[in-house]
């Protein structure tokens, strides 16, 4: 099950992190921070990949909206 955080991630995240706060709704398989191909930084979002979709819905449910390094999460589904 695949979700997206988008919007607000902390530039200076790292893909270990997101993995660990993901980590507690569910089981993670996959963590992917996304760069800007020219600069070579972090675009502020990602994506998460979880073993089954308890995981992946606990991960909407209880960490949309939840502080992270300073700045708030937005935590949905990915578009397929």
């Amino acid at each position: 099950m695949r979700l997206r955080c988008f919007g607000n991630l902390p530039y200076s995240t790292q893909s270990n992190e997101l993995g660990q706060l993901m980590s507690s709704a569910g089981m993670v398989t996959n963590v992917r921070l996304v760069y800007d191909r020219q600069t070579n930084r972090p675009k502020g979002f990602g994506f998460c990949e979880f073993a089954d979709q308890a995981g992946a819905q606990n991960a909407v449910n209880n960490l949309n909206g939840t502080e992270f390094n300073g700045r708030t999460l937005r935590v949905n589904w990915a578009n397929k």
